[in-house]
């Protein structure tokens, strides 16, 4: 493992995702953090926003204070649309910096799309082709021949890992998924009460973008790049009363010769090496709790009633291995750092 120690920006450091990924930096070993920028509170010291994170370290800057020649990888937490505009700045003119971008502006790679999307135009098409969409148990091989990392939506995260591996082994049939995630309240981010104006927001359930969420393109794009077709699925996303953590539910029908059994067996075998991805016991019972403040994904399949329909269930962390956490497993991957190196 190389022995130096690798500078690091963080760029949107106070916000949920930016606070976790500060504190899991802060307890990295290789991890040695120059700059913690934010647009509010400059000067403030991160303790001020987290009081987990007890390491002295720099206080909160302008990203204009930032001495680029001196990073080796910047970590971007910002609003969808800003990401592209500073990596384009900085991506020619200083050509040792990497990026992580824990927004959306790499992860579609159609611009179009992405507009369709986001309701913005995308300031740096060019680097869409040089940049990689990143779940890290599926990049292994090829992440670290890239300078801009996607880290994928937490939701698209907690779908994909149990899905794309019985897609492709055509495990199930894929003409009519139903995918229904709840997700902690932090998801949205701290703007929660700008987007959603329903009453009594952290003591109910709320279901909302049933047609249109933005990471359906996300997924679609996904499905497709892995599995060569269109995949057939409806997503129903629900804000919980809950801070952290998602509970991914997705009702799929079993191919003819397929069982619950030969399921879990692929998923297992194809997971083996993957230390963060834990596959329970056949019906096993699940709920976001065991993943909480960790990197990790579980999986349980479950038969039902109806026979050939399957529930699978699938549990992360949205701010751990739905953001900050799988971009520092990424970051180990590209620096050929041992994998689950500060991470639980």
């Amino acid at each position: 493992m190389p022995k130096k120690k690798i500078n690091i920006a963080v760029i949107g450091a106070t916000g949920y995702t930016g606070l976790d990924l500060v504190l899991l930096l802060s307890k990295h070993p290789k991890a040695n953090i120059i700059s913690l920028c934010a647009t509010k509170n400059l000067g403030k010291k991160i303790s001020f926003f987290d009081k987990r994170i007890k390491k002295k370290l720099p206080r909160i800057s302008s990203v204009n204070k930032i001495v680029w020649s001196k990073i080796d990888i910047a970590f971007l937490s910002l609003p969808n649309g800003e990401a592209h505009k500073l990596v384009k700045k900085i991506y020619y003119q200083n050509k040792n910096v990497k990026f992580i971008d824990l927004s959306a502006d790499f992860r579609i790679t159609n611009s179009k799309e992405y507009r369709k999307n986001y309701n913005k135009e995308h300031g740096a098409v060019k680097l869409i082709k040089d940049s990689i969409y990143s779940i890290s148990e599926f990049v292994k091989n090829d992440i670290n021949k890239y300078r801009v990392i996607a880290n994928p939506g937490c939701y698209p995260t907690s779908i994909q890992i149990p899905l794309i591996p019985l897609i492709k082994k055509k495990l199930i049939n894929t003409n009519n998924l139903t995918i229904d995630s709840k997700s902690g309240y932090s998801g949205a981010g701290k703007n929660l009460e700008k987007k959603f104006k329903h009453k009594n927001l952290y003591a109910s359930t709320y279901a909302y973008s049933t047609k249109y969420h933005r990471h359906i393109a996300e997924i679609d794009q996904e499905f497709k790049k892995y599995t060569k077709t269109n995949i057939n699925f409806s997503f129903n996303p629900h804000i919980l009363p809950t801070f952290r953590g998602i509970l991914t539910s997705i009702y799929a029908e079993l191919k003819k010769g397929s069982s619950s059994k030969k399921l879990r067996n692929e998923l297992i075998k194809y997971y083996k090496k993957d230390k963060f991805i834990k596959i329970l016991k056949l019906n096993s019972e699940l709920g976001s709790g065991n993943v909480i403040n960790t990197n990790n994904c579980e999986i349980s399949i479950c038969n039902t009633r109806i026979k050939n329909k399957i529930v699978i269930f699938s549990a992360i962390d949205n701010l751990i291995k739905g953001a900050s956490g799988q971009a520092i497993q990424n970051m180990n991957l590209i620096f050929k750092f041992p994998e689950s190196l500060g991470l639980k």
